[in-house]
């Protein structure tokens, strides 16, 4: 028997059979840790296409602990993935932001799809579009999507639950139309950026804001104020308030990456008000596999 599972463990060179697995995962709740603690490496070497064998035998057990590890194995599994997508949207520039809003999601949803995220932008985007005149000037098209952004479509500021993780989850604020300022910015940028506009998300202190920049005309757009259109005086007072020495990131765009890495950090606020510290200790694994070696977490 045991040399049995000594091949099932060491079978690293070879594709293993759907029968050979499911003696793999027998073998969870095996008396010997050691034993275990084998089986489970093993079944994480074989990466995330185990993941629907992995939930069909969850299943069909009616062993509670083995219910418990497979849950276990698949949730690392789930976020090895995640974190090689991040890493692999980093590595390939950060071009697409919903894209890595989409891959942040997929720590709480896993079988969320792009495709579905991209259809709700889209429909938002049209029900604007149809509404907007591209020859207005630059603040009065930004007050008219404010009309419709928190009219008819009634997004808003979550004060209620200002700290819950979900604030940071893109297809949840879809879904509630509630946010935090950095969720409720990035809806709102991505379908300004689809009409054509310049705005751009911009870093300032406890509060994430957007930008428009163009050669003409610059200036500030608080999402989760209901739009408030504001200026660098006012950035000039806040910062000034706050008693920080002020930077230039405090006035100009930021890159998609960075604004990914504010909604990890706030993902790790959040689950530190709420006392989740094992996955505040996740997430910040996952915000520093987007950080260069001098940066800070």
């Amino acid at each position: 028997m045991f040399l049995f599972i000594r091949s099932l463990v060491k079978a690293d060179m070879r594709i293993m059979n759907k029968r050979e697995i499911k003696a793999l995962v027998s073998l969870l709740d095996d008396e010997d840790h050691e034993v275990s603690e084998h089986v489970e490496g093993r079944i994480l070497s074989l990466g995330g296409s185990i993941i629907p064998f992995l939930e069909s035998e969850w299943e069909e057990s009616f062993n509670p602990n083995i219910q418990r590890k497979i849950e276990e194995l698949i949730h690392e599994l789930q976020l090895s993935i995640m974190m090689d997508r991040l890493v692999q949207w980093k590595n390939s520039g950060g071009l697409d932001l919903l894209e890595g809003m989409w891959i942040l999601a997929t720590y709480h949803y896993p079988d969320l799809t792009m495709e579905k995220l991209a259809s709700s932008i889209e429909q938002l985007y049209y029900d604007i579009w149809i509404q907007f005149k591209e020859e207005m000037n630059a603040v009065d098209q930004i007050k008219r999507i404010n009309s419709i952004f928190f009219g008819p479509m009634n997004f808003a500021a979550n004060t209620k639950n200002f700290h819950s993780p979900s604030n940071s989850m893109i297809n949840v604020v879809l879904e509630n139309r509630r946010g935090n300022p950095i969720t409720l910015c990035v809806i709102y940028l991505l379908i300004a950026r689809k009409l054509g506009l310049p705005v751009y998300g911009v870093n300032l202190p406890n509060l994430f804001v957007l930008t428009y920049k163009s050669e003409k005309a610059q200036f500030y757009i608080n999402v989760f104020s209901r739009g408030i259109i504001f200026s660098k005086t006012d950035i000039d007072h806040y910062i000034a308030q706050l008693n920080i020495k002020p930077k230039e990131m405090f006035y100009q765009p930021c890159t998609n990456l960075e604004i990914i890495q504010r909604v990890l950090r706030n993902l790790i606020l959040s689950y530190e008000k709420t006392s989740e510290h094992e996955k505040m200790t996740e997430i910040e694994k996952i915000l520093k596999s987007t950080l260069d070696n001098q940066d800070e977490v």
